[in-house]
């Protein structure tokens, strides 16, 4: 009969570890992390999906559609006329997004006179078909941009709170939040925007 032995026993053989397991577990632990990296870069930069409030970007964009952000793009560049961009009005975190169209950019000249805009003296250089502007607001006198200020009006000139009113003013770039780029719904207006 065998005796079983008690205590320690280093005669045992060790064993051996998969070096091909290995290098495959770690192989998909990078990739896993590296996709996840992409896609939270992705989605923090240029997808933040917010609801538009409201008729003032009506014919553009209608209450209720939802679009993406692009947080990344004033990061590297100023907004130009004819952006659409997405604020909070005074950086009023607790208000929801507006949505409106740049008219002005800082060192401009704003003045709204006989329904039409006139930038620096010259007539605005509408994107979009806009009817005449009946309440011209501040902006019935000559308004003087300061560096970090923009003036925006909604695409429904008449059906719009936007810089022409107090309570929004001029929007200083601390303020916006990106550039509107694409509408995900409705599906039939789905694309760039």
């Amino acid at each position: 009969m065998r005796r079983r032995r008690s205590g320690l026993n280093f005669g045992r053989r060790k064993k051996k570890v998969n070096m091909t397991i290995v290098k495959e577990i770690l192989s998909w632990t990078v990739e896993i992390l590296v996709t996840l990296v992409i896609a939270f870069t992705f989605v923090y930069f240029i997808g933040l999906r917010t609801s538009v409030v409201g008729q003032s970007m009506s014919e553009t964009l209608e209450s209720g559609d939802e679009i993406l952000v692009n947080r990344f793009i004033y990061k590297v560049s100023d907004p130009k006329p004819n952006d659409i961009i997405v604020f909070l009005p005074n950086g009023n975190e607790k208000s929801h997004y507006y949505v409106k169209r740049v008219i002005a950019v800082p060192g401009d000249t704003v003045l709204i006179q006989n329904g039409a805009v006139y930038v620096n003296g010259e007539l605005f250089d509408e994107k979009v078909d806009v009817s005449a502007i009946e309440e011209a607001g501040l902006a019935s006198e000559e308004l003087k941009l300061e560096d970090d200020e923009y003036f925006v009006l909604g695409d429904n000139r008449n059906n719009s709170e936007d810089s022409r009113y107090a309570n929004i003013g001029n929007v200083k770039k601390d303020y916006i939040i990106g550039k509107a780029w694409f509408r995900v719904s409705p599906w039939k207006k789905f694309g760039f925007i």
